[in-house]
C-alpha cells in the first residue's frame, strides 16, 4: 500500500514563518565595509579610513581612533573596523600626513614630537577629521567620542584638555603628561584611562599629577591601572616590535580584553 505524505496546517504555517526568520537573520547580518577619505587640514593633506556597518539601519555615535606613535597603520584601521562592528561609525585619524608610517623608533619620534610641538595644527588637524566622520550620513554628530593608542592616546586627552566638544575620551597605554594642563572647566568630555601598571613610560610621578590635574579642573574621568601590563598592552605586535629594537613593549591579552570592555561599558553610558 502505497502511503500518502500528511503535510499538517502547522508545517504550511511554518514555512512562510521560517522564511522570514531566514531573511531577518541576513538583515541582521554585520556588513563591515572600509572606505578610504582624504582631506586637509594644517596645510597637510592625511589619509584616513572610515569603518561602519552597511546592513545597520539609522545614525549612530562615531569614533574618532587616534594611531600609535609608528603612525596610521593597519592596527589602528583593525580598531576601526572592530568599533564598526560594536555599531559605531569610526575613523581611523592620520594625524602625520599623507599617510606616513615609522618603522623605526626615531622615525616614530621625530614624527611625534613634531605633532606635540605644534598643538595648534594638531587641533586642526583632529578638528577636520572630526568634521569627516560628523559629516557622514550613518553618524550621529551629536554623539562623538575619541580613542587613543600610546602617541594617539596623550592625543586625544590632550584634545579633552583644549575643550574639544566629545562626549568622551578613551587612552590606551597612552601618554599622560603634557605641556598644556587642563584649566577649571575646560574639559567637557568624560574620561577613561587605560595604563598598564607596569610601563615604564609612565611614571606613579605622572599618574598622580595626571589625577591632582583632573581633579582641579573638575573633570569626570576613571583611571584604570591593569597589573602586569606593559606599554603597548593592546597590539598583539608589540612582543615582536618590542625584541626588535630592546623596547619594554608587550601584549597583554588579559589588559586587552578589559580594558575593551571597558571602554564598551564606557560607551554605553556616555551615549545614553
Amino acid at each position: 500500500m502505497r502511503v500518502q505524505p500528511i503535510i499538517t496546517l502547522a508545517v504550511i504555517l511554518a514555512i512562510p514563518m521560517m522564511s522570514c526568520k531566514k531573511a531577518e537573520k541576513k538583515a541582521m547580518e554585520k556588513k563591515v565595509v572600509g572606505e578610504e577619505v582624504t582631506y586637509s587640514a594644517d596645510n597637510v593633506n592625511m589619509k584616513g579610513y572610515l569603518a561602519y556597518d552597511a546592513n545597520q539601519q539609522g545614525k549612530r555615535p562615531g569614533i574618532l581612533v587616534v594611531h600609535e606613535w609608528w603612525g596610521h597603520n593597519d592596527y589602528a584601521r583593525h580598531r576601526a573596523d572592530m568599533l564598526a562592528e560594536l555599531g559605531y561609525v569610526a575613523l581611523a585619524v592620520d594625524m602625520y600626513g599623507d599617510g606616513k608610517t615609522a618603522d623605526h623608533p626615531e622615525d616614530a619620534m621625530k614624527f611625534a614630537m613634531a605633532v606635540a610641538q605644534n598643538m595648534d595644527g594638531a587641533k586642526a588637524r583632529f578638528e577636520k577629521a572630526m568634521e569627516i566622520l560628523k559629516a557622514n550620513p550613518n553618524t550621529d554628530g551629536t554623539k562623538i567620542a575619541a580613542i587613543g593608542y600610546c602617541f594617539g592616546g596623550g592625543v586625544v586627552l590632550n584634545m579633552a584638555r583644549m575643550g574639544e566638544d566629545l562626549k568622551g575620551v578613551v587612552s590606551f597605554h597612552g601618554s599622560i603628561a603634557t605641556a598644556t594642563p587642563a584649566s577649571k572647566g575646560s574639559v567637557k568630555a568624560k574620561l577613561l584611562v587605560c595604563n598598564g601598571a607596569d610601563d615604564k613610560f609612565v611614571t606613579a610621578e605622572q599618574i598622580e599629577d595626571f589625577k591632582k590635574e583632573m581633579d582641579e579642573g573638575g573633570a569626570t574621568y576613571t583611571f584604570k591601572n591593569y597589573e602586569g601590563a606593559v606599554h603597548s598592552f593592546t597590539n598583539p605586535g608589540a612582543d615582536s616590535t618590542g625584541q626588535k629594537f630592546n623596547m619594554p613593549l608587550a601584549y597583554n591579552a588579559a589588559a586587552d580584553s578589559a580594558s575593551w570592555s571597558e571602554m564598551k561599558t564606557f560607551f554605553a553610558e556616555i551615549f545614553k
